[in-house]
């Protein structure tokens, strides 16, 4: 009896591993659901292999969101710096800080160039609200563009 208890849960157990598998698998692999309009959306944490491009992608958080709350008056919009890993099959991982806006003086840029493609941040969300942006870590999700470098002069780019 004791090794029939023993032989139900270690199936059980296999049957939930495969599950969890199925279940990683999909949230590593582009789908096109997940592009719309040519942009590519990630929730803090998420990483992705996106197989037209041969690179993976992670989406690692935000290090800095000094935006405007909404309804509050400020002098400045503020930026969002999202920190996104990329890695190409043949390359080591690198760390690109992109700006939800370009401000050179303080070595914000909205773009950057990795293995000839530009990765350009095109959307930061939730915006923050008058309690701060510390109440959204962990719950931000951001969209992303990338093109093959030269296909636009942007001069924010490397």
């Amino acid at each position: 009896m004791f090794h029939k208890a023993i032989l139900f849960s270690l199936g059980i157990f296999a049957l939930t591993g495969c599950d969890a598998q199925k279940k990683a698998q999909m949230t590593t692999t582009t789908t096109s659901n997940d592009q719309k309009n040519g942009m590519i959306y990630l929730s803090e944490g998420e990483n992705k292999f996106l197989k037209e491009y041969q690179m993976n992608i992670t989406f690692k958080g935000i290090s800095e969101d000094s935006r405007c709350p909404e309804g509050v008056n400020c002098i400045w919009a503020g930026a969002a710096l999202a920190q996104v890993e990329v890695m190409g099959t043949t390359t080591r991982p690198v760390l690109l800080n992109l700006a939800s806006i370009d401000f050179p003086s303080r070595n914000y840029r909205q773009a950057d160039e990795f293995n000839s493609y530009i990765i350009t941040l095109e959307e930061v969300t939730p915006y923050p609200k008058a309690e701060g942006a510390a109440a959204l870590n962990g719950k931000y999700k951001i969209g992303i563009s990338i093109k093959k470098a030269g296909a636009s002069s942007n001069p924010t780019t490397k």
